[in-house]
């Protein structure tokens, strides 16, 4: 007698899994560029907090000090625990920071990066 039921193995076949990996591929290569210019905005962001918070700081600075327009301030001038701000500012793209005169907007040397 010929047993009619045959026992079919369980599981997936190469084709199978080659499709799967395709179709993530493709989803990852489409995602790419959105994550990457999530994380430049984020970057710009943090850059243009951190040159708000330096003109702010340079404000008080120049107030505290009795100093006026087109004199200028080091970042020694105001970083430390007791000054007014604790760390010294860093672009996170790599960009450098320019503090300028009082009453003249900071800058970073990342082309983007740049106050209103």
């Amino acid at each position: 007698m010929i047993n009619s039921k045959i026992k079919r193995q369980r599981g997936f076949t190469l084709v199978e899994i080659m499709m799967v990996i395709l179709v993530i591929g493709m989803i990852a290569t489409m995602a790419a560029p959105q994550w990457l210019k999530a994380r430049e905005t984020a970057r710009r962001s943090q850059c243009m907090s951190n040159l708000m918070n330096m003109d702010t700081a340079k404000e008080q600075w120049a107030m505290e000090n009795k100093k006026k327009t087109g004199d200028t301030c080091a970042f020694s001038d105001l970083v430390g625990s007791t000054l007014y701000l604790k760390n010294t500012p860093v672009c996170p793209s790599g960009g450098t920071y320019d503090l300028k005169a009082v009453s003249s907007v900071a800058t970073c040397s990342y082309s983007t990066h740049a106050l209103p």
